[in-house]
């Protein structure tokens, strides 16, 4: 780990303000995915920050939360002082989390580094990927704004895509051009991008100096900034009211397509093969866990006939398929979800139903 004498410092940034929409229905408002534990052991937020204590003194890591969450992540991690904890009133999008850190960090550090995580993601080598993170961090020192890729396992449509000039080496530790960002896309253009050989999936994971992302959000983001800086500013005991004053002020917008699709200065490095996954879907959690001959996924008790290809958690009772394949069958104690396999990405449709059909405590 890195002192002061030995280079800027350097303050990890853990995004945990999502709803998990996708692990519905054991994600809800009040404990989405970050706080659950859907490998076991500890939650998927104290994951990540035991991962990242290994690279950034516990000191200089910091959490952006939803308001409503501050307590649950508190309770979670003990360690993080409350002024390293920042509640938004409400959801604006990692473009305005990230700002808002940034411009608290670079207050207190002009020269600081900064990464930004999801909390919620998988890594199943942490030694490699400490290794990547030495990697971002050394190419963000060039005033660059780093993205880490991840080379495709298949043709995936619930992700983003970085796009580079030409094929680059995964584990390089030497970052590359980033030609473009592309959407989330539908199954043909994911098979395009799956066969290209430039394409890699978009881990979320960012590294800057925090005075970089000042300048970029100031010139592509000018008015969200301003907000951003005046809430920053000023008296440290009155954080609190500018931020529930003025925070709805931010425009609604990701990184991605604020900053970065727009900057000249996005560099990028492809990760090596650190076991990684967003675990943004049951489908991405069952491609994790023990599976039988048939490539079923059961950890509830079962009896499986004729049936293979499922994801079965129902803890309240004994089930049994028969003859039926590719489905996800998730119970709760109020709520019982029942889908194709394909259909694991679009659970946002069914939390928008529940919503319109005023069934919020579900939610």
């Amino acid at each position: 780990m890195r002192s002061g004498r030995l280079g800027p410092q350097r303050h990890a940034v853990i995004v945990a303000g999502g709803r998990g929409v996708r692990f519905w229905p054991r994600s809800r408002i009040d404990r989405p995915k970050q706080l659950l534990a859907p490998l076991g052991g500890p939650t998927l937020l104290r994951q990540t920050f035991e991962r990242l204590r290994s690279s950034f003194p516990a000191e200089n890591i910091w959490v952006v939360t939803a308001q409503r969450l501050l307590d649950a992540v508190s309770s979670e991690l003990p360690e993080i002082r409350s002024e390293r904890l920042i509640g938004e009133p409400e959801a604006k999008g990692t473009a305005p989390a990230a700002g808002l850190a940034a411009a608290l960090i670079h207050r207190k550090d002009p020269d600081a580094l900064m990464g930004v995580f999801p909390a919620d993601h998988h890594i199943g080598d942490e030694q490699r990927y400490l290794g990547l993170l030495e990697s971002a961090l050394t190419a963000a020192e060039a005033d660059r704004l780093i993205v880490l890729g991840i080379r495709p396992q298949r043709p995936e449509t619930g992700f983003g895509y970085i796009e580079f000039a030409d094929p680059i080496q995964a584990g390089d530790s030497q970052a590359a051009p980033v030609t473009r960002f592309r959407e989330k896309p539908d199954r043909r253009t994911a098979e395009e991008f799956f066969r290209s050989g430039r394409l890699y999936w978009n881990s979320g994971q960012f590294f800057w100096r925090a005075a970089v992302l000042a300048e970029e959000m100031l010139r592509h983001l000018p008015d969200t900034w301003a907000t951003l800086a005046a809430i920053a500013g000023g008296n440290e005991n009155g954080f609190g009211e500018r931020l529930a004053e003025l925070y709805g002020e931010c425009a609604h917008v990701s990184v991605d397509t604020g900053i970065l699709e727009r900057s000249d200065r996005v560099w990028g490095l492809v990760a090596p093969d650190i076991g990684w996954s967003d675990l943004g879907s049951w489908e991405s959690l069952r491609a994790l866990l023990p599976q039988d001959a048939d490539g079923n996924c059961a950890p509830t008790p079962s009896t499986l006939v004729r049936s293979s290809g499922n994801y079965l958690d129902v803890p309240s009772k004994h089930v049994a398929l028969l003859g039926v394949n590719d489905l996800v069958i998730v119970e709760t104690a109020d709520a019982l979800l029942v889908c194709p396999r394909h259909e694991a990405q679009n659970l946002f449709e069914v939390i928008s139903a529940l919503a319109a059909d005023d069934h919020k405590r579900l939610l």
